[in-house]
């Protein structure tokens, strides 16, 4: 159990979804929320909500410049969560190029890109706390998720490396997993979403995590059990199941 009174996070993504409702959660905690997004009006509306003390800074993870910018009027925080992300479903048989290469540029370089503003200022002061957030669709290639799936996996990797690579700073590393969640990106989607999260429950999640010293959590439990299962399959196994 960590104490949260007075810490500062920066919640990257934190306008619509997932982070809308982590930003509330942490609030209630007593954490001091810099609230961060390209859409300043749906942030204000945000900051105007949380109970506790909070503002906001736009930004656009896609633009270095503007993740630099962003990083330095933040400041120094104890912690940050990278929560933005974009979805279409996409399939190989019907590439969009546009889409593949947004999904790819906001969801891992983005990330990226926040984590190089951050990171060497937190090795410098010897603490911090980083929180990735992934997917279940990154533990292997799944139909349908050529950018998406790819860029969940990319940064689940990239979560992993700096897990190893900075366990003696001070600096710690999570991830979190989820499944479907009840947002404007599932909207987009045409078929079964089995154990459909709201919003408010996966911000529980991932907060019960963040309390914890554990690295990685995928969630609904039950139903990531498929999904890390399917890594330890052999391809002509998995690739079968998936043909189905």
């Amino acid at each position: 159990m960590k104490d949260w009174q007075g810490k500062r996070y920066w919640l990257v993504g934190a306008s619509e979804g997932l982070g809308r409702a982590l930003a509330d959660r942490m609030s209630r905690a007593g954490v001091e929320i810099i609230a961060s997004a390209r859409n300043e009006a749906r942030l204000a509306d945000l900051v105007a909500e949380l109970p506790g003390r909070s503002s906001y800074v736009p930004v656009d993870v896609s633009d270095r410049k503007s993740v630099e910018a962003a990083a330095a009027e933040v400041g120094p925080v104890d912690g940050v969560v990278y929560l933005a992300g974009v979805y279409w479903p996409v399939s190989a048989t019907d590439w969009d190029p546009v889409h593949v290469e947004r999904m790819c540029d906001v969801n891992f370089t983005g990330c990226a890109r926040v984590m190089g503003a951050v990171v060497p200022g937190m090795i410098e002061r010897g603490s911090g706390h980083v929180v990735i957030t992934g997917s279940l669709s990154g533990f292997r290639g799944l139909p349908g998720a050529i950018g998406y799936g790819a860029s969940k996996a990319a940064v689940m990797s990239l979560a992993e490396s700096m897990r190893v690579d900075l366990r003696e700073t001070g600096v710690a590393v999570q991830v979190v997993n989820p499944g479907f969640i009840r947002t404007r990106l599932t909207d987009k989607n045409d078929f079964s979403m089995p154990f459909m999260m709201e919003a408010e429950d996966a911000a529980r999640e991932v907060f019960e995590h963040m309390t914890t010293d554990h690295f990685g959590k995928s969630f609904p439990r039950g139903f990531s059990w498929l999904f890390r299962a399917g890594r330890f399959l052999p391809d002509w196994a998995f690739y079968r199941l998936m043909g189905k």
